[in-house]
């Protein structure tokens, strides 16, 4: 033991006359001293063999020795750490204005979406939201559609393996028929979301995209109320000077329908291949809600009538931003990205 007390002095001195001038002979220290085979973990190894009736001097003695070169690290290394902010200092003129940080930008569907929840907001119109996961029949039989509609097809939904009564949702109608489930009209919501169909991915098609559909549901509801409430959406979005035209359609939830076409705002009208040299591009489907699917959700239709509609939030953005190829909206290609800083 006489020894080890003998060995515990000699490195207390040793330890006393270190002055480590920088982070390499810091970190030689805490090896020689700290580290799991320093001298610290060896000096308690040798514990066992001291007599019992010696171990508790001993031990306190270990443990002062111990402290002291923790203590000593420690302040050694606090000050190496100032010693080092000080050197930087030295070298970086601290007056001067910082770096410039780069902008990131909102994507361009976030940025249309933003505004089309903005537009429908000043008409009164709140934000609904459900699953991207949903059953067929919120999906589907809920909105009137047969089971031997073409939208059912395999072709254009993506079914869930295990229980085929399960779906990626085709559209965020299925929102509607949630909202009209739960809450009685007044009904006044817009419903933003992904949707899913199974296509193949080209500049004009992809197999995930985004819609908005809106639903207007109160008494003495009628289909100049969906004309002007759609006049009112398209003259924010693109202009005053916007042209506007309604063409008779088909929706199985909807009775009558109408699609809505505005001139083109990539040639202005004078034709080209986004509008297939028409001048007119289709931009929504809209129509009064077919009372069939009131009374699926007990809503009297003689008492209550609605309107509806729906788009594709790449369409619109697609003419906003003059954006010809639907992938470049999922590539995340900052060259593209970038384009979009000032309009955020």
């Amino acid at each position: 033991m006489d020894t080890l007390l003998q060995q515990i002095e000699l490195y207390k001195q040793e330890i006393e006359s270190i002055k480590p001038n920088g982070p390499e002979s810091l970190e030689s220290y805490r090896i020689k001293f700290l580290g799991t085979k320093g001298i610290v973990k060896n000096l308690f190894a040798e514990l066992k063999n001291v007599p019992a009736d010696k171990k508790r001097e001993f031990g306190q003695i270990l443990n002062e020795f111990k402290q002291l070169a923790e203590s000593k690290y420690e302040s050694w290394k606090e000050a190496t750490s100032q010693a080092s902010i000080t050197s930087h200092e030295k070298t970086v003129d601290l007056s001067l204005p910082g770096d410039a940080l780069p902008l990131g930008s909102h994507h361009p569907i976030t940025l249309v979406r933003n505004e089309i929840v903005s537009i429908f907001g000043r008409l009164g119109f709140s934000v609904a939201e459900g699953p991207e996961i949903e059953d067929d029949w919120h999906n589907f039989t809920a909105l009137n559609l047969p089971e031997d509609h073409p939208a059912r097809d395999m072709q254009d939904t993506f079914y869930i393996h295990q229980n085929p009564d399960w779906l990626l949702r085709t559209h965020t109608s299925s929102v509607q028929a949630r909202v009209m489930e739960s809450q009685k009209p007044p009904i006044r919501i817009i419903c933003p979301g992904r949707v899913y169909r199974n296509e193949t991915i080209s500049a004009r098609a992809h197999c995930f995209f985004h819609q908005t559909e809106g639903l207007y549901v109160d008494e003495n509801v009628s289909f100049a109320d969906l004309k002007q409430t759609l006049y009112f959406f398209v003259q924010e979005m693109f202009g005053k000077d916007v042209k506007v035209r309604f063409r008779p359609s088909y929706f199985p939830f909807t009775e009558p329908s109408a699609e809505m076409d505005i001139n083109c705002r990539i040639c202005g009208g004078s034709g080209c291949n986004v509008c297939k040299h028409t001048g007119w591009v289709e931009i929504l489907g809209s129509g009064m809600v077919h009372p069939k699917m009131l009374e699926n959700f007990k809503i009297d239709p003689n008492k209550y009538t609605g309107f509806a509609f729906g788009m594709g939030i790449e369409r619109i953005c697609q003419l906003k931003y003059r954006i010809n190829d639907l992938r470049l909206y999922s590539q995340n290609d900052l060259r593209f990205l970038d384009q979009f800083i000032s309009a955020v």
